[in-house]
């Protein structure tokens, strides 16, 4: 049972105990010997969106400049590090993500990404287009970190392709397999954080921020409703890390925060034919898609308005992992194909047809899943909100109130991010030594006129997968 009395006060409170909060709070009590920091948080921990991603992380991101790279490089350093604390109750592992496409012109696009991924410091290019002189194409490892796998592989040879993934799509061309990348439990990494952080002090509370008195122009302290009152706990120290109500509890300080929230959601389905293997890596196509269905079927969809996006071309993206072990038969599924900026309300809700569009989806890259379009039984849809800001990076940092910070606009790299992001957050609060991509996450970069002029031509889909 978590208590829903507030002390009296603390050095430090955090609004939010999704996997940001937590992090901090672990962060402030482990590595800065910070241990007075209440965590506030109105449902269960990491309840509203921390587990509601693919849970995977990746080194491999586009620029403009080399921030994201350093920055998730930073993070997959300290997950790697708390694998090894925890005995990897989290089970992180480094499969790789494996993008595909049936269309040759996307391959050079394969090429540039991952010309400009080394040149960012994701990891060496190794090239594979069927000739003798090719550099060995490694397996990629199903359990554990295997640190010897980095940089990226582009594979050009469509046999090798088929040999090593014989379940992709025939007509599949160019592969771009990042290593540096995997998956891991943000339930399971999120517990063990909160374990350790409770163990050095830190205290959490199931309750509401209300207020943040600001009274002078810096913060005194905040006020909780919990356990059907409210309390006031005095305080220097205000985080605001409260996911995809971070505009809201920004409001309370009086900053007006540039995000916007996204609804995504994942499907778990059983795979009891064995389509897929269990050590596959996290696949992604990269190519629009367009949902097979019978001619009937077909007819019947576009004489409505309300079902014709559904015989019309949908976006590239369409991703799956398996989830569990040997013995399991469960895939997590995605598709991002409706970015429509919305609310955050509880509980969530998604289309009906939702897992429907995900397998039909995907049976364009794997032929075999379309055994179970149309009979997806009553798949498991779950999902939650990708805060984000216009050009999809996070927010980290003081905010324009003395003593006030935030950790959020994660979109839906919170898992992988969430590290690094603590990292350099403690090291703000603590008055620690920053590292050299810390301005890049500032609320105050949008100052900048430079950076403003850059925003005009950032495509905002830049980094989601």
């Amino acid at each position: 049972m978590i208590p829903n009395s507030a002390p009296k006060s603390a050095d430090i409170v955090i609004c939010g105990a999704g996997i940001a909060g937590i992090a901090a709070a672990y962060h402030l009590a482990a590595r800065h010997g910070i241990g007075d920091v209440l965590l506030v948080e109105e449902r269960s921990p990491l309840m509203m969106t921390s587990d509601k991603s693919t849970e995977a992380y990746r080194n491999w991101w586009p620029g403009p400049g080399d921030a994201m790279v350093r920055f998730m490089n930073r993070s997959i350093d300290l997950l790697e590090e708390l694998a090894d604390l925890s005995g990897n109750v989290f089970h992180l592992n480094r499969r790789g993500y494996v993008f595909l496409t049936a269309d040759p012109a996307r391959a050079e696009v394969y090429r540039r990404s991952a010309e400009e991924s080394e040149r960012l410091g994701a990891g060496e290019l190794r090239v594979h287009r069927g000739e003798p002189d090719d550099p060995p194409f490694p397996p990629h490892v199903a359990e554990g970190i295997a640190p010897e796998l980095g940089g990226a592989d582009l594979v050009l040879d469509p046999a090798l392709i088929r040999r090593r993934f014989p379940f992709v799509a025939e007509d599949t061309v160019a592969m771009l397999h990042p290593r540096r990348c995997g998956w891991l439990s943000a339930q399971q990494l999120g517990m063990w954080l909160l374990d350790e952080a409770k163990q050095r002090g830190v205290r959490l509370i199931n309750g509401r921020v209300t207020a943040v008195d600001t009274t002078g122009g810096r913060v005194n302290g905040v006020t909780t409703r919990a356990g059907g009152r409210e309390q006031r706990v005095a305080t220097d120290v205000f985080v605001n890390a409260a996911g995809p109500l971070i505009d809201v509890v920004g409001e309370m300080l009086g900053v007006e925060l540039p995000v916007f929230n996204e609804l995504h959601g994942k499907v778990a389905i059983n795979d009891p034919l064995g389509v897929v293997p269990r050590d596959a890596p996290l696949m992604i196509w990269s190519d629009p898609v367009t949902l097979p269905w019978s001619d009937e079927e077909r007819d019947e969809l576009a004489a409505a308005d309300e079902t014709r996006w559904l015989t019309e071309p949908l976006p590239a993206g369409v991703h799956f992992r398996p989830e569990g072990g040997p013995g399991a038969q469960t895939l997590l599924i995605l598709w991002t194909y409706d970015v429509r900026r919305t609310p955050a309300v509880w509980p969530m809700r998604f289309e009906p047809e939702y897992a429907e569009v995900v397998v039909r989806g995907l049976s364009r890259m794997i032929p075999g899943l379309a055994a179970y379009a149309g009979n997806v039984g009553r798949p498991y849809v779950d999902g939650g909100y990708y805060c984000k800001t216009q050009e999809n990076r996070p927010l980290i940092g003081p905010l324009p109130v003395d003593g006030a910070y935030i950790f959020g606009a994660l979109s839906g790299y919170g898992i992988m991010a969430s590290q690094a992001g603590a990292d350099l957050l403690a090291a703000q609060i603590a008055g620690g030594e920053l590292p050299p991509y810390a301005p890049a996450f500032a609320l105050s970069r949008y100052d900048d006129p430079a950076y403003r002029a850059l925003l005009d031509g950032w495509d905002p889909t830049t980094g989601q997968l």
